[in-house]
């Protein structure tokens, strides 16, 4: 009787879809990418962000972070993604972390709208939010983080001095996701 109690408990590992939100988001992401290289750009325009967002437009500040430009730009935001999603949705929830990247993504896309005359597309600004949130994941009662004190200075300090550059990537959109992700750090969005 204990041997076959024995095999019960041993039979293996098995791959489990251990954080909900990052890995659909990532599938999602990957899946239109793919449908937009085999029709010739049409996903990106139509999901995109463009600079004169029209009122029935507006899922498109939502729809953007899951437009990319090229495998290597969507490859570089998976692997940010894939290393901090589950780390941040054990912390506060796929629920909430669902909600902090739709408030990131349509603040930032409003903001770009009214400031710019670019469009934007991809989940850069979702990474840096989540970068700098888990960064002050372990945030304490009035103590700072050594460690959220260098990701802003490294990452945020970075993208300022990039934000010269006429390269055609939005550090606005980083920009303003950082500070999103020390907001509901800071401010306490805890599970």
């Amino acid at each position: 009787m204990e041997k076959q109690t024995a095999n019960k408990s041993s039979k293996g590992w098995r791959i489990t879809y251990n954080a909900k939100f990052t890995l659909t988001f990532c599938l999602i992401a990957v899946i239109l990418l793919n449908l937009n290289v085999f029709n010739g750009g049409v996903v990106n325009h139509y999901l995109g962000l463009s600079p004169s967002i029209r009122f029935f437009e507006f899922y498109r500040l939502v729809t953007y972070i899951v437009c990319h430009g090229s495998y290597e730009h969507l490859f570089s935001n998976l692997l940010f993604l894939i290393i901090l999603g589950p780390i941040l949705e054990e912390k506060y929830g796929a629920k909430r972390l669902l909600w902090m990247t739709i408030i990131t993504a349509v603040t930032t896309g409003l903001v770009n709208s009214l400031l710019f005359s670019t469009g934007i597309i991809g989940a850069s600004g979702i990474v840096f939010m989540f970068i700098i949130l888990s960064s002050i994941v372990n945030l304490r009662n009035k103590e700072i983080p050594f460690t959220f004190l260098l990701v802003v200075l490294v990452y945020l300090g970075g993208e300022v001095i990039h934000s010269f550059k006429a390269d055609g990537v939005s550090q606005f959109g980083h920009i303003f996701g950082g500070i999103c992700g020390a907001v509901f750090g800071f401010v306490g969005v805890r599970k």
